[in-house]
């Protein structure tokens, strides 16, 4: 007889148990309890497969009734880095390769074993540790290998059942994960806005919604250059944001010091910025709903200019990607934003031109350093961005993952999508000038002989 006392510290990973034979299975780590089936058990049946024990074993009525009990208040633990079987690798070798008589032959010979095995490979399934394509794979390759085993033995009913059940619960999660991942999507689809999620939880407790920062009201105000690199760098996810160094003076709180801007330490002023998912948060990633009023007043507290009369119909002009055209807004007078918080500021502009050759059926690129160090310091791109010199990769597909021009054009600037907007220089049309970006030449394909 299984003793209680020495049962209930098995952790259990997986059980069943058959009525008509009171027969019960259970997996549970074999390097732990290397001897208990020899120890307690007159009828077993053990199966050992890496460091992972699948043992029947035939109880009374009253001891099967405990152990579903005990199963029910287990955590399910599933273990894995486990040695595939021969079985499985041919099984799922064949279920890669599409060969269906290979996988006939298999599954008709071995028919013993079969149960043993689904019931190993929905446990590796449910490993942690697995990303959701590996776990979705080993699910799906065992929801194969339970037909076979039901076309041809019969028995693979109740596997079916449990399998659809877990690959719908995993679809539910990545569903809900996904949901989770586009639920600020709305409001940081307006140029730069992010949403400051990072403390969630924490601000749940608290009551607050997280914040929702709006950079593009904060360009009109201020160049780039006043924030970045000296108070934040130019980089998400890299400040480590907190309310203790905001109220210390640091980060937002720079200017959030109830001088320049309103205070970060008063509790009453907290759903200014708290405001992610409400209805107010609305005006801050609709461009028919920009406060032009508050706008106006907050630029002549802190030395700007917002002249919303100087707009078309008073809407923020944005371009067919939804950007906003901030040369054009700066060009026609809209705005004047300060170029720092310190007085006697000199701000360095950079005055020379880069000329990017393309390798493509596109324009060249013009690049005016004028232009860019009007917004932001050097260092916001050198060197590490870009090194100073004319031997930078600078291509496409670098720029899609926030690489190169990538780091600011899509996010807080126009995109790169909008090719042309960049590539206006016509080909074989000297600069005057200009720097020549040429880049390293493709290397030749060596033909196959």
């Amino acid at each position: 007889m299984l003793q209680n006392q020495q049962f209930v510290n098995i952790p259990i990973v997986y059980l069943k148990s058959n009525k008509n034979q009171n027969l019960v299975s259970f997996i549970f780590v074999q390097k732990d309890y290397p001897n208990i089936a020899q120890q307690h058990c007159a009828d077993s049946h053990i199966k050992p497969r890496g460091n992972i024990m699948l043992m029947r074993l035939s109880f009374s009525t009253k001891n099967s009734l405990l152990c579903c009990l005990l199963f029910l208040i287990s955590i399910f633990s599933p273990v894995s880095n486990a040695e595939d079987s021969e079985f499985r690798t041919k099984f799922i070798n064949n279920y890669k390769t599409f060969q269906f008589k290979a996988q006939e032959n298999l599954i008709l010979k071995s028919g013993d074993i079969m149960s043993d095995e689904i019931l190993s490979i929905i446990l590796d399934a449910m490993d942690s540790d697995l990303s959701v394509g590996k776990r979705m794979f080993l699910l799906d390759a065992a929801s194969a290998m339970a037909s076979g085993y039901e076309h041809y033995h019969g028995g693979g009913k109740k596997f079916l059942r449990k399998i659809d059940k877990l690959i719908k619960k995993e679809l539910a999660k990545e569903a809900a994960r996904t949901a989770e991942l586009m639920k600020w999507k709305e409001a940081e689809r307006f140029l730069g806005n992010f949403v400051m999620d990072t403390h969630e939880k924490e601000l749940e407790e608290a009551g607050l919604a997280p914040v929702i920062y709006p950079h593009w009201v904060h360009r009109i105000w201020y160049d780039c250059s006043v924030c970045h690199q000296d108070i934040f760098i130019m980089k998400r996810w890299r400040n480590e944001i907190t309310k203790d160094k905001i109220q210390a003076g640091k980060q937002c709180g720079v200017c959030h010091n109830g001088t320049i801007a309103f205070g970060a330490t008063n509790e009453d002023e907290c759903d200014r910025c708290h405001i992610a998912g409400k209805p107010e948060a609305e005006r801050l990633h609709n461009a028919d709903q920009v406060d032009h009023k508050h706008i106006a007043e907050v630029a002549k507290q802190v030395g700007a200019e917002w002249n919303a009369d100087k707009l078309d119909n008073g809407r923020i002009p944005v371009d067919e990607h939804g950007f906003i055209d901030w040369l054009s807004l700066k060009d026609d007078g809209v705005f004047k934003p300060i170029e720092s918080l310190q007085e006697g500021y000199e701000q360095k502009i950079r005055d020379n031109q880069i000329l990017f050759v393309s390798k493509s059926k596109l324009a060249n690129v013009l690049f005016s350093h004028n232009v860019h160090s009007s917004w932001i310091k050097c260092e916001s791109c050198h060197p590490a961005i870009f090194k100073e010199d004319l031997k930078n990769k600078v291509k496409m597909v670098r720029m899609s993952k926030g690489e190169n021009c990538g780091y600011c054009h899509g996010k807080v600037s126009f995109t790169f999508a909008d090719c042309k907007r960049c590539h206006s220089q016509e080909k074989g049309v000297e600069v005057a000038g200009a720097l020549i970006h040429i880049g390293k030449p493709k290397k030749k394909k060596k033909k196959k002989k």
